[in-house]
Parts: C-alpha cells; sequence; structure tokens
C-alpha cells in the first residue's frame, strides 16, 4: 500500500518493484532494502515461458468456483474479530510515536504516489469481468465473505512469486498478483492469497506501513543521530510488520476456511515450484515446524532465532504456518465460523 517493497524472494528489492504491502516472502529482507531505495522507478519486461506441468494443464476447461468458503459470508466482520494479538500490540507501540503521522504525509508527497500508481497500473493486465474472469470472480467472492470493498486486481508479468497491495490517497486500492505466483499456486490457494491482501486494505496496514517507511527514509538523511533514529524505527517497524503478516494470514484462513490451503502456501513459497506441486506435503511441512520450535527452545537456540528474525519483514514460514494452524484449532476462530451467514454461489466461468 503506497509503501516500500520490504519481500522480494531473494532478499533484495529490484529497481523496478513498485511500493508495496506483500505477502510473499522467505524472510530475507534486511534494513540494507529500505536504505538503497528511492521514489522513482524504472519500468521493465521480463519474458517468462510458463512450465508445461500436469496442473497447468488440468486448468484448461471449466473452473467450478465451488467449495465450503464459497457458501459463506461474514456479516458485520470487524478487523480486530481477527486481528493477531501481536498485530495489536505493535500497531500501538507504531501510534505511540510522536507525530508519526504528520511526518509521513509531509515526506509522501502527491507526485510520488502518482509515480507509484501509474508504475503499476501502467505495466499490468486489469482483472475485469471479462478479462481474466476466473481471477476476478475468486477476488470478488473472498471480498464478499470478509465483508470488503472489491479492490481493483492486476496481474503483472514477473519471475517473482509476489503478491501486494497498494492504496494511493483518494484512489481505489488495488492488488497486483504476478504470473510465477498464478502459476505456483492452485486456484483455492491463489485466491487465499487474495484474502491475505485483503486482510491489509481490512485493517489499515498500509496507512502505517507507508509513514513508517518514508519517515525511516527520512531518518537515514539526517546528520549526527539520523541513522541511529532510523535503526531503531527499523526494528519497530519489522516486528509491526511480521505481526501484521499474522494478521493477514488468519484472513486468508477466513475465506479458505482450510488451514491446509493458507499452509500449502508458505509451503510452496518456502520451497516449492509447479513440477513438485504433487509431491508437496503439508503435515510434513508442519512437523518441520514444530522441529524448529524444539530447536530453537533452548537459550542459546532462542537467542540466534531472535537474531535470524530480528530485521525480516515477514515471520519464517514455518512459523506462519504453525501460527495459522494453531488458529484453525481455537474457540476465536471456531466461534467466528458460527457466525458465518450461508449463501450459494456455485459459480462457473470459462476458461
Amino acid at each position: 500500500m503506497a509503501s516500500i517493497p520490504l519481500s522480494p524472494l531473494n532478499g533484495r528489492s529490484p529497481k523496478a518493484s513498485p511500493p508495496h504491502l506483500s505477502f510473499i516472502s522467505n524472510g530475507n529482507s534486511n534494513s540494507s532494502s529500505i536504505r538503497n531505495l528511492t521514489l522513482s522507478f524504472n519500468s521493465f519486461s521480463i519474458g517468462i515461458t510458463p512450465p508445461k506441468s500436469k496442473s497447468r494443464r488440468r486448468r484448461v476447461g471449466v473452473f467450478v468456483c465451488s467449495r465450503a468458503a464459497a457458501s459463506v459470508v461474514f456479516r458485520n466482520l470487524d478487523a480486530d474479530d481477527f486481528r493477531h494479538p501481536l498485530d495489536r500490540q505493535n500497531t500501538l507501540l507504531l501510534r505511540a510515536i510522536p507525530g508519526l503521522n504528520d511526518i509521513g504525509k509531509a515526506l509522501l508527497g502527491t507526485v510520488a504516489e502518482q509515480v507509484m500508481l501509474l508504475e503499476n497500473i501502467g505495466t499490468s493486465v486489469l482483472v475485469t469481468e471479462n478479462q481474466l474472469p476466473e481471477l476476478h470472480s475468486l477476488m470478488i467472492e473472498a471480498s464478499n465473505i470478509l465483508n470488503i470493498e472489491a479492490p481493483d486486481l492486476y496481474v503483472r508479468q514477473s519471475p517473482l512469486p509476489n503478491a501486494y497491495t497498494l492504496a494511493i490517497g483518494g484512489k481505489k486500492p488495488f492488488v497486483v498478483v504476478h504470473t510465477s505466483l498464478v502459476e505456483l499456486l492452485t486456484r483455492k490457494e491463489l485466491q487465499a492469497v487474495l484474502a491475505h491482501e485483503l486482510g491489509h486494505l481490512k485493517c489499515d496496514h498500509g496507512v502505517w506501513l507507508t509513514f513508517a517507511n518514508i519517515l525511516t527514509l527520512g531518518a537515514y538523511s539526517l546528520p549526527g543521530l539520523g541513522g541511529l533514529i532510523a535503526q531503531r524505527l527499523e526494528e519497530q517497524l519489522f516486528r509491526w510488520l511480521r505481526a501484521a503478516e499474522l494478521t493477514c494470514d488468519r484472513a486468508a484462513l477466513l475465506v479458505a476456511q482450510d488451514p491446509k490451503v493458507v499452509i500449502s502456501v508458505l509451503m510452496k513459497l518456502a520451497g516449492g515450484c509447479p513440477s513438485l506441486a504433487d509431491q508437496l506435503n503439508v503435515d510434513a511441512f508442519l512437523e518441520q515446524a514444530r522441529s524448529y520450535d524444539k530447536a530453537s527452545s533452548s537459550p542459546v537456540g532462542w537467542y540466534i532465532r531472535n537474531a535470524q528474525t530480528r530485521q525480516l519483514s515477514h515471520p519464517l514460514p514455518v512459523l506462519r504456518a504453525r501460527e495459522i494452524d494453531e488458529w484453525s484449532r481455537s474457540q476465536e476462530y471456531k466461534s467466528l465460523l458460527q457466525r458465518a451467514i450461508p449463501v450459494n454461489s456455485v459459480q462457473r466461468v470459462a476458461v
């Protein structure tokens, strides 16, 4: 959401990448990704030959948007109904930073916003009822379930599996999905990613992310203590970002209503590809998560774990998987499901 890119898979921020609040990351984001960025962007073009995998061949024909999640919606759903406790706690900490709102607004001008907007919509394909209607149906359905107005959806050519959200002042927010992500995920998994991005909009995450990022950029340019101030803000920013991601994984589960779908997304982003998709095992990935918890439970392991994650923009995939698995079995999640209202929304979309 009109923010600085923090989560490319390789830990570097390509100059061509637009500012975003991203779902996809293996956690390899570091502080230099903020310091090296400016608000000017260069368009780019990357050609990709889509892999001829079995999963791709199965998509030819008629897509049936029929599943458990499609049969319910959540009326009067509030962001705090599913917000992660760490998200709530760290948002309060951000709000406690004196003058953050005013400084952020001053640093982010209308010209920068326009650059962000044109860079994204000028290099992508707008999804509508007549353009990639299957993806349009997934977005509309996820928005209805979460009780939020559907943003615009764009598909952008890129070999980096990613999805992100932007909200420009006075403009309709929009979500961008990279083509490589579409190739990597099933339709249910892709909808879970869209729901994750909708979670950012539902919780107004982009506002704080934008202000904190721009403030950090500005602080680095100050002489003397500017670097120290920015470093402190960075640590707080990354702590909040990791908590916000856990909240939006919950939004993904509310739409998918199957924890294995959400966990499968995280597993594929950690080490999946179309040719191996049918061999991946969600239960084995959860066991891997439990082994990580066990290995990091000692005092030394705890220290190493914190050192590994302190400057990451996203929690480690195994930790996100464990979190969503635990929440799926919680009374809080079950109570939310009881509030769901059944609807009939089976649709057939020609592809």
